[in-house]
């Protein structure tokens, strides 16, 4: 089993900047995906940003130029750096890998107040 450990929610106001973290543990035999979806109120979850094993990352349109993923591949580790946040960013955003499956992350909640 894999397990994805997310932290670095919380409460921020609009134009202010939060670092979501996730780590995985457990059985891990490859990562072929790893990053972060998000779930808006009222919305279906979507992608936020992910990173293939090749390094090259994926972005959504409306958070191009904001949010920054990086990896730390020794450590299991994606980590999502959130600038200039808006309140439209405020959601539960959950932290994905696709390896032999697919693991998703209990979430954590994200508010940008206005």
């Amino acid at each position: 089993q894999v397990q994805l450990v997310e932290s670095g929610g919380g409460l921020v106001q609009a134009g202010g900047s939060l670092r979501l973290s996730c780590a995985a543990s457990g059985s891990i035999f490859r990562i072929n995906i790893m990053g972060w979806y998000r779930q808006r109120p009222g919305k279906q979850r979507e992608s936020v940003a992910v990173i293939r094993s090749s390094g090259s990352t994926n972005y959504a349109d409306s958070v191009k130029g904001r949010f920054t993923l990086s990896r730390d591949n020794a450590k299991n580790t994606v980590y999502l750096q959130m600038n200039s946040l808006k309140p439209e960013d405020t959601a539960v955003y959950y932290c994905y890998l696709q390896g032999a499956r697919e693991y998703w992350g209990q979430g954590t909640q994200v508010t940008v107040s206005s």
